[in-house]
């Protein structure tokens, strides 16, 4: 997709804007991550087993992306604001669901059901960052944006750990539910004033899915799905990896985790910059995985040490992050009748690209070991490098 010219006259970034849908994108992305730390917690608590807890997470992800599909068309014909300000406080009853429930079904219905409401208005945040910037802005508000769903592995996951030692784990979703509530009042106070190419909302301008299914945005959300493989490869099994090649506590991950969010946010933060000021974004994006291509390959094969490994783990996922914000722009250079759509494709994308991770991820390393995650997440980088190489 080509990219447009520079604007002549660049306008200011909404920052109030940027900043509440950062806070939205960390409440979602808190909503199913916060889990994390007490799954034996509530398993006890529920009279189940770990692993059922833990499965709720693929429940999770697939109403994300159906949803995600969904409201994304549905915001290009009503309008965004009933899913910005729907989707957030249909979060916080769903925690609050989650945290009230006195048994394991009760948890797993509500739990399925956040994330279809976190679905709702994920995609519709990033078309909104969007339609209230220009072109050549949207590689950087899209990566602020994208900093919330880093920040849940920098910040929210430990604070959860660290708040549910006192309160358990049903105080720390009641304290989610509070988070909601207030990504939705900031998206409410930052969105008064509609953009100013915003559509829906009774406009006559309706686009429809296959309007949107183009080829160039096919091929992007192609890119996009192989990407988030890749992330999700080492993003879900990093602490696994480190703990099982150099025999760690899972509080001797803590750092190497933190670090590993900090290379995630640097890259998104970097390569929202690149997408901004280099002149072809899919030539930042297939950059950027050709060398997490080679990344990936050092990271898995070549173990001498953990400082190592870890310092490999954070330039892997430094350059995959920095591919994102250029794929994300590049999406959004869409007319503003089918953005919506477009970007709630995007996160259906990304959840099959999850799913995905977590299938492929289990598989290679219950029949091979570690060591082939490198050349599968390699393979997936180099693919989604040649396709966005093709006819740029």
């Amino acid at each position: 997709m080509p990219d447009t010219a520079r604007d002549v006259a660049t306008p200011r970034m909404p920052w109030a804007v940027l900043a509440a849908c950062c806070l939205a994108m960390f409440a979602a992305s808190s909503s199913g991550a916060a889990r994390a730390p007490f799954l034996i917690d509530m398993a006890r608590d529920l009279g189940t087993t770990v692993p059922m807890i833990a499965n709720l997470m693929a429940t999770t992800s697939v109403c994300w992306g159906v949803s995600s599909l969904f409201a994304g068309r549905w915001s290009d014909r009503i309008g965004r604001r009933p899913f910005l300000l729907g989707g957030p406080l249909g979060l916080a009853g769903c925690m609050l669901g989650v945290a009230w429930s006195p048994g394991f079904w009760g948890v797993a219905f509500w739990a399925t059901v956040a994330g279809a409401f976190a679905g709702a208005f994920t995609g519709v945040v990033m078309a909104e960052a969007s339609a209230r910037t220009v072109d050549r802005q949207r590689g950087r508000a899209l990566g602020w944006v994208m900093a919330g769903q880093s920040l849940t592995l920098l910040v929210g996951v430990p604070m959860a750990a660290f708040i549910g030692a006192g309160i358990g784990w049903r105080g720390v979703m009641e304290v989610l539910a509070v988070l909601s509530v207030a990504a939705m009042l900031g998206l409410f106070l930052t969105t008064l004033r509609p953009a100013p190419d915003a559509g829906g909302g009774g406009s006559a301008r309706r686009g429809s899915q296959a309007s949107a299914l183009t080829g160039p945005v096919v091929r992007l959300l192609s890119m996009g799905t192989a990407e988030r493989i890749c992330f999700g490869l080492a993003s879900v099994y990093f602490a696994t990896f480190l703990q099982v090649t150099y025999d760690l506590t899972p509080a001797g991950v803590a750092l190497p985790l933190a670090l590993f969010a900090l290379g995630n946010i640097f890259g998104t933060i970097a390569g929202g910059q690149l997408a901004d000021r280099l002149p072809n974004r899919l030539h930042v994006f297939a950059g950027a995985m050709l060398a997490s291509a080679v990344a990936a390959l050092a990271l898995f094969l070549w173990t001498p040490g953990l400082a190592t490994t870890v310092a490999l783990g954070f330039a892997y996922i430094f350059l995959n992050a920095i591919a994102r914000p250029s794929l994300m722009a590049a999406l959004a250079n869409v007319p503003e009748e089918v953005r919506g759509t477009v970007l709630g494709l995007n996160v259906t994308s990304a959840s099959i690209g999850w799913l995905g991770a977590a299938m492929f991820g289990g598989w290679v390393m219950a029949g091979f070991g570690f060591w082939a995650f490198g050349p599968l997440a390699a393979a997936l980088a180099v693919v989604s490098a040649l396709l966005a190489l093709v006819r740029v």
